[in-house]
């Protein structure tokens, strides 16, 4: 019989990765009062912004000044693809830094123009250099169940590309079910790998809701004892190289479930809903996560 963790932390990753594909450009103020509201839901841990350059990603042009502006309140984590990147975050005085790789091959290459093991060479230097300033590490791992370009992942790849990056400093690693076919079987099997193989490492899924399992799938990597979970307020997100991959699980619904199992977030459902009120006339795409819904007919 399994017994299901007393408290989950969410990893609220709305202000980064819900924001950073947004058709339209979110003003520097409409993000910081969206990520105030979400630390009064209760939200410890969140990605902020990512250093990227604007040229490619424009939304994110006022990294720095996020991070500098935002409250300081928990684990604020920055998105640094590279060198650059890391140079920038530390610069604004980041304190937690996000890296990110494919286990596919071809995703990868469609993402960064990189092979995976090109990647992760690249990014040696940069990791041992971060630890050295005792940066706190995120790694995330994209396609992580099934790659648009190669189908099913296998496994084991995952488990050694995790290993590799514990051994080169990663406090965290956030396993992504990139394009969201995963099923609750495949999340079970792979987290009890990963808690089995890293048992010192902090382990986070992250669930994309495309075919709306990502729900099933958090409870089945709850079986399988992990404790974190990343999630998007409204659900908002994607992936641009990844076609058909919609947004993240929605914060919302993954804490009323979480409610509704006795289990400790420490976030507020409610607020939740109200900071996403804060988003939503400035993103493109509509709110259609089952709380939010409630919220807006006035049944929450």
């Amino acid at each position: 019989m399994f017994i299901l963790p007393k408290k989950v932390t969410i990893i609220e990753v709305g202000p980064r990765d819900g924001l950073q594909n947004e058709q339209n450009y979110v003003a520097e103020d409409d993000k910081l009062a969206f990520i105030q509201a979400l630390q009064q839901a209760g939200v410890q841990e969140m990605e902020l912004t990512s250093f990227v350059s604007p040229k490619w990603v424009p939304q994110m042009q006022d990294a720095a000044s996020i991070v500098q502006k935002a409250e300081r309140k928990g684990r604020q984590i920055v998105l640094a693809p590279n060198a650059k990147g890391a140079e920038l975050a530390l610069a604004a005085g980041a304190s937690s830094i996000a890296v990110f790789v494919g286990v596919s091959n071809t995703f990868n290459k469609k993402n960064i123009n990189r092979t995976t093991e090109e990647s992760m060479d690249a990014l040696a230097p940069v990791l041992a250099q971060l630890k050295s300033q005792g940066i706190f590490i995120r790694a995330c791992i994209s396609t992580a169940f099934y790659c648009p370009y190669e189908g099913k992942i296998d496994p084991q790849a995952v488990v050694a590309l995790c290993q590799q990056f514990v051994a080169m400093g990663a406090a965290e690693l956030s396993v992504a079910d990139t394009i969201g076919m995963a099923n609750p079987q495949e999340s079970y099997t792979l987290f009890t790998m990963l808690k089995e193989k890293l048992p010192e490492t902090l382990l986070t899924a992250h669930f994309h809701d495309t075919r709306k399992m990502a729900l099933a799938n958090i409870y089945a990597a709850l079986q399988a004892g992990v404790d974190r979970f990343d999630s998007s307020a409204g659900g908002l997100g994607g992936c641009p190289f990844a076609p058909g991959a919609t947004g993240n699980v929605a914060t919302e619904d993954v804490v009323h479930m979480l409610d509704t199992l006795h289990i400790e977030t420490g976030i507020d459902v409610l607020q939740v809903c109200q900071a996403i009120s804060r988003i939503a006339p400035h993103v493109s795409r509509p709110i259609d996560s089952g709380m939010y819904r409630l919220f807006s007919n006035g049944q929450l």
